[in-house]
């Protein structure tokens, strides 16, 4: 498996919060995988939308925005 960006304690939590009583490692390293190609997606359309506003910074509303539009497919 590719090393992951985002750490596998908070996938754990995450399900934890989701009503999970006990969650594999296994599944902890999948949500994190998961999650990190969202944010990949999310964050190449956040830098679409900054360029074409013209800026090189990528702000809180394009990600907004980006998210709504991926979330949304």
């Amino acid at each position: 498996m590719a090393d992951l960006e985002l750490a596998v304690a908070p996938m754990h939590r995450i399900c934890k919060k989701a009503g999970a009583d006990r969650v594999s490692e296994a599944a902890a390293k999948e949500l994190a995988k998961a999650l990190e190609e969202i944010g990949v997606k999310i964050a190449k359309e956040a830098l679409d939308f900054a360029m074409h506003a013209g800026r090189k910074t990528i702000k809180a509303e394009d990600i907004e925005i980006a998210a709504k539009k991926v979330m949304s497919r």
